[in-house]
């Protein structure tokens, strides 16, 4: 799951799905017609006045699904550190201590052999960043990133033990919400019952660097449009629910439920089951530059939202039990975001390469070197072990605040809808990198 620009990736907002909201993240969404059923037919949006919303019309044949019940856990208390400074705003910034080595935290071979697939073809990427978080240098990762080329699955304990080191960031308490590919049932063209646009990045909408024109505004963008010579901000997510964007042929498909739309563009990426039974996958391209509003927490704050409702699936519930506040509802949130046709591997991450369910994280790149391998220790057992950071999020932003990636499917919904755990979180650093930021006695190996 936001947003930043760059390479496409799984999410549009980190892909933390509803914000803050402790349900999953950031970077959750659809739920599939039942086996053999079609979408009812919508309201045509030929009918509809000009410059009013789309209707959003529920879908009577979608399952309403369930969380998955949590499984406690007891988590390992965060190491005694000294507060970050108020004004940290990098992982250098907020404080670095060593932690326990790596051949202690009890990960399971199977979590290590899925880590090192993972890390492995993270590495090309990783060698051509630059990191931000301040915590390793590009020649840190040679030594680890040559030794994965070649290195078996089944000793990745051995290899984790051998070239990383564990470092905890500022006060460590960790926060974790999960994401997933969702998958709904969409057209390639316009047809009854599938009504719902599903855009391309229109020609009009600009990107600009803000730091080209200062110094202080480096790694800043914005998206906008030129009007009349002036650069606008773009539509925001009313104005093109109420036909900003139509007559301009740039559908590449067409939902048939709105709100299970939403949530695909709150994940970033997803895929499309077509009415001939194939898939289609659509990944980001961009976003219209608004900024992300969590429709669960403004929900939540309003008290709309009942105990047991914290979920996506109690979210659409409550959307689709009066579709003409659900429409509403969504509109508060003003970012869209535009897709392309994914046809090689996918879904992609922030690094550009594929993520891997139950293997990747989304993590803010100024607290977490993406391509680090990290590790959880939750009070909710599923998320526990080690993950690679492979991905971003527009409300995945702080330090020890990460995003679980499940994959496709039905369980994989199930866990990533309801996911919240707290707990404490490692990053594994290559030696090199923790000698440097932690000098001896860090016990070389």
């Amino acid at each position: 799951m936001i947003l930043t620009a760059g390479a496409p990736r799984v999410r549009a907002f980190g892909f933390a799905l509803l914000a803050a909201l402790p349900l999953l993240s950031g970077c959750a969404s659809a739920i599939p017609a039942g086996e053999g059923s079609r979408p009812a037919t919508a309201v045509s949006t030929a009918s509809r006045p000009a410059g009013s919303p789309r209707p959003y019309v529920p879908r009577p044949s979608e399952r309403p699904g369930a969380a998955a019940q949590p499984i406690p856990a007891t988590p390992r208390a965060p190491l005694p550190a000294a507060a970050p400074p108020a004004e940290a705003t990098t992982a250098i910034a907020s404080g670095v201590i060593v932690g326990p080595d790596f051949a202690t935290l009890g990960v399971s071979a199977e979590q290590a052999a899925a880590a090192l697939a993972a890390f492995r073809i993270s590495c090309p990427s990783v060698l051509r960043r630059t990191d931000t978080s301040g915590l390793t240098l590009s020649a840190d990762w040679t030594e680890s990133c040559t030794a994965a080329k070649n290195w078996a699955d089944k000793d990745a304990l051995a290899f984790f033990t051998r070239y990383f080191g564990t470092v905890q960031i500022g006060a460590g308490t960790a926060f974790v919400t999960g994401y997933y590919e969702p998958e709904i049932a969409a057209s390639r063209d316009g047809r009854p019952g599938y009504d719902v646009p599903i855009y391309r990045r229109p020609a009009d909408l600009v990107e600009v660097d803000l730091g080209q024109f200062a110094d202080d505004l480096k790694g800043r963008k914005i998206r906008g449009r030129v009007e009349d010579g002036n650069f606008v901000r773009y539509y925001d997510r009313t104005a093109i629910e109420s036909g900003a964007l139509e007559g301009r042929g740039l559908e590449i498909a067409w939902a048939a439920d709105a709100a299970e739309f939403f949530f695909l563009q709150v994940q970033g990426s997803g895929r499309l089951r077509l009415p001939d039974g194939g898939i289609m996958r659509i990944g980001y391209d961009t976003q219209n530059g608004r900024g992300y509003v969590g429709i669960g927490k403004l929900l939540r704050d309003r008290g709309e939202l009942q105990p047991g409702q914290a979920s996506m699936q109690g979210i659409l519930d409550y959307l689709r039990a009066d579709p003409v506040r659900g429409a509403a509802v969504m509109n508060e949130n003003p970012s869209w975001v535009f897709f392309r046709e994914l046809t090689g591997p996918g879904p992609l991450g922030a690094l550009g390469v594929p993520v891997a369910g139950r293997a990747s994280v989304a993590a803010d790149p100024k607290y977490v070197p993406l391509g680090a391998p990290v590790f959880l220790s939750l009070d909710r057992a599923e998320p526990n072990g080690l993950w690679v950071a492979q991905d971003t999020g527009g409300a995945i932003k702080g330090a020890n605040r990460f995003d679980s990636f499940w994959g496709a499917g039905e369980e994989a919904r199930a866990i990533a809808g309801g996911m919240s755990a707290r707990g404490s979180a490692l990053l594994l650093l290559p030696r090199a990198s923790v000698a440097r930021l932690i000098p001896p006695p860090f016990p070389a190996q």
